[in-house]
């Protein structure tokens, strides 16, 4: 559960429709739950909107915290945008939570001048500013947690992500059990970056190769998730270790959460269903950048989240991950199961 607590000028009697806008993609969108849990629960019985994109679509219709979710969020076509600028004017919302907090959203804003709702995020002139120099070096729920001490919501820290409403909203159906992907017994989730992306840094296969296989060897099953840019990586781990369960892009992503809510451990990359695991709860060990600043880019989460960091991700060694999986009792758990 997240833990807040109303201030006295949250829950205002006058507030019954509100809008959410959070455009981002999937790990952004991950971690807005969080504040977005808090004005749920301090609007009650308002009618809450969602403004999202299609990307998230599927997750935020199954969520509990939102009424309704519109997906045309980022409209390209200037006409498409005024249009929905139009829209929003006419739904007469009493209050904006801005947790996108872009340029994009501050026109939106703007054209719902000159008499706009009540309106929290970080746009000037709005109602329930929050516009802090040192906000792009805060993580994103700090700066959420900010955000809404300024409209009047206070939450205790740190806030966390939470997908623990998954199951219960789906009834937990056959299709999120491990045994749908014929996963018997205790298994660690590895999710690498393919070299598809193009993006940099990231562990190198041969590395999740040699994890898969001492996994193995402890009697513990590895699980490879990923994307369609991750085929490769997870065909290769599959091959190399015939004992690790390739599964890059079976499972959609209610499954994926709901494996990682059973997982013994996830290791991986900052990829975006890193931040979907730790929201599930589960305990996960993230390759970053030290550059990258853990401290404003790790997922946060229940279950813990380790980051090992150095200047060339690539040069972490193998034996370094093993050794924070068995201090963490994966592999003793396993054997005396």
């Amino acid at each position: 559960m997240i833990p807040w607590r109303k201030s006295a000028r949250s829950g205002e009697q006058g507030v019954k429709r509100v809008l959410i806008i959070q455009l981002g993609g999937l790990a952004a969108f991950v971690q807005a739950l969080a504040p977005a849990r808090a004005i749920r629960d301090t609007h009650v019985g308002a009618h809450i909107t969602l403004l999202t994109t299609e990307t998230t679509q599927a997750l935020a219709e199954q969520c509990p915290y939102f009424d309704k979710v519109e997906a045309d969020g980022k409209p390209k076509e200037p006409q498409a945008i005024t249009a929905l600028i139009k829209r929003l004017r006419g739904a007469k919302f009493d209050m904006v939570y801005d947790l996108e907090g872009s340029s994009r959203t501050n026109n939106y804003f703007q054209g719902m001048r000159p008499w706009p709702p009540q309106w929290s995020g970080p746009v000037p002139g709005a109602s329930h500013a929050y516009v802090a120099s040192d906000s792009a070096d805060q993580h994103p729920l700090d700066r959420y947690v900010a955000q809404l001490a300024a409209a009047g919501i206070a939450c205790d820290t740190p806030l966390l992500a939470d997908l623990s409403w998954l199951r219960t909203a789906l009834r937990d159906p056959p299709r999120l059990q491990p045994e749908y992907f014929s996963i018997r017994g205790r298994y660690v989730l590895l999710l690498p970056r393919g070299a598809e992306t193009g993006l940099a840094p990231r562990w190198p296969e041969d590395k999740y190769i040699e994890l898969a296989r001492r996994i193995v060897r402890y009697g513990v099953t590895p699980v490879v998730l990923g994307g369609p840019d991750e085929r490769a990586v997870g065909a290769a781990i599959a091959k190399a270790e015939p004992l690790a369960k390739n599964l890059v892009t079976r499972p959609d992503i209610f499954q994926s959460a709901a494996l990682a809510q059973r997982a013994a451990f996830t290791v991986g990359d900052d990829v975006d269903l890193m931040h979907v695991a730790a929201a599930a709860g589960a305990s996960c060990l993230v390759f970053l950048s030290s550059s990258a600043d853990p401290e404003k880019s790790a997922p946060r989460g229940q279950g813990g989240v380790v980051a090992f960091t150095a200047e060339a991700i690539a040069e972490l060694p193998v034996e370094q991950v093993e050794r924070q999986l068995r201090n963490c009792g994966v592999f003793h758990q396993a054997a005396t199961a």
